[in-house]
C-alpha cells in the first residue's frame, strides 16, 4: 500500500529498542514537527478551503500524539531529550522542486509530507512486531494506523491540486530518491527516520 521502495533495515528494530528515550524523543519531536507543518501548509495556503478543513483536524491529531509520547516517556521515567537535526527529512526538502506555479509547489510540499509519513507508518509497523514490550508494540500499532490515514490524505491532497497522472509520475520519482536515500543514511536506533 505504501510503495516505499526500500524496507526498513532489520537491524534498525533492535537498535531502537536498545535505545527507547532516544527513540521516544525522536519520536515526541517528529509528532510536534508534523503539527507544526499542517499549520505552515494552512497559514501558507489559507484559500484552499478543502486543505484547510482536512489538515486543521491533523494538527489537533498530532498534538494529541506528541502529548501521548511525552506521557510515555514520563511513564518509564524518561526524559525528552533535545531535537535532533534530522537528516532525512531535510534531504527529502531538498529534492522538492521549487519552480512551478503555486499549486505546484504546494503538491511537492503534500508529497514530502506523504512520504515522511509512509516512512513513520511503516517503521512503527517494525517496532509494533518486533519489539520486546507488548505494551510498546500495541502503542506503537496505533501510532501505525494513523499515519497510514496521513499518508494517504496527503496523497488525495496532492491530487486535488495537480493533475493526478503527474502526481503518480512526482511521487515515484520520490520513492525512488528515498529507497536511494534510505541506502545511505546509517542505521540508527535513535530515530525515526
Amino acid at each position: 500500500m505504501l510503495g516505499l521502495k526500500l524496507p526498513t533495515d532489520p537491524r534498525w528494530a533492535d537498535l531502537a529498542g536498545k535505545s527507547l528515550e532516544e527513540i521516544l524523543t525522536d519520536h515526541a519531536y517528529c509528532e510536534q514537527k508534523a503539527a507544526t507543518t499542517c499549520i505552515s501548509l494552512i497559514q501558507s495556503y489559507p484559500d484552499k478551503k478543502e486543505l484547510v478543513d482536512e489538515l486543521a483536524p491533523i494538527v489537533t491529531e498530532e498534538w494529541g500524539h506528541f502529548r501521548l509520547v511525552l506521557k510515555e516517556l514520563d511513564k518509564r521515567n524518561l526524559n525528552l531529550g533535545k531535537q535532533r537535526k534530522d537528516e532525512y527529512v531535510n534531504a527529502l526538502l531538498s529534492f522538492m522542486k521549487k519552480d512551478g506555479n503555486r499549486d505546484r509547489k504546494l503538491v511537492e510540499r503534500l508529497l514530502v509530507c506523504a512520504l515522511i509519513e509512509a516512512r513513520s507508518c511503516e517503521r512503527f509497523r517494525v517496532l509494533s512486531l518486533n519489539i520486546e514490550e507488548e505494551e510498546l508494540r500495541e502503542f506503537y500499532h496505533k501510532f501505525m494506523i494513523a499515519e497510514a490515514a496521513h499518508y494517504r490524505l496527503f496523497i488525495d491532497l496532492a491530487k486535488t491540486y495537480e493533475d493526478p497522472e503527474w502526481v503518480k509520475v512526482r511521487w515515484n520519482e520520490y520513492l525512488t530518491f528515498e529507497a536511494e536515500l534510505m541506502e545511505s543514511l546509517e542505521v540508527r536506533g535513535d530515530r525515526v527516520h
